[in-house]
């Protein structure tokens, strides 16, 4: 469980994981050191996964962006998971409930390279069906 100011750290983080201990603390009007503590016991307790990077995927060179849903054999939901998240061009891959039994994030440096990409999901054993969808504008992320 975590408290207030842990909630409030976790905002700070939320809206940029490159924020140093300094200026997390004054932003929250703490102790530098209160703040490292807190981080680091989030961390240790697992609350804190990661830190990650957020890219805007078209300064980095890819200009299609789509989201899969995938219909899959359902003894193989696991191995296709796995093979679907080996895969570079997957930036994240999800169980789900609802019309699709995996969900993937697919960049691709155009129509030609998503074509490829889900050409090779679809040779996936276990594999039934993919539903794609373009991404026109993510709003938030």
């Amino acid at each position: 469980m975590i408290d207030e100011l842990d909630s409030q750290i976790i905002n700070e983080l939320s809206k940029d994981a490159g924020l140093s201990y300094s200026e997390i603390a004054r932003a929250l009007n703490q102790n530098e050191s209160t703040i490292r503590k807190r981080v680091i016991a989030m961390k240790e307790k697992g609350v804190i996964k990661k830190f990650s990077c957020v890219l805007d995927h078209l300064k980095v060179g890819y200009n299609t962006v789509a989201i899969v849903g995938l219909d899959v054999d359902p003894s193989l939901l696991l191995d296709v998971a796995q093979r679907l998240a080996d895969m570079s061009a997957t930036k994240y891959v999800a169980t789900s409930t609802g019309d699709h039994m995996l969900m993937a994030e697919v960049w691709a440096k155009d129509g030609r390279e998503l074509a490829q990409i889900l050409s090779k999901m679809g040779a996936i054993v276990g594999v039934k069906k993919l539903c794609p969808a373009m991404l026109l504008e993510k709003i938030k992320e």
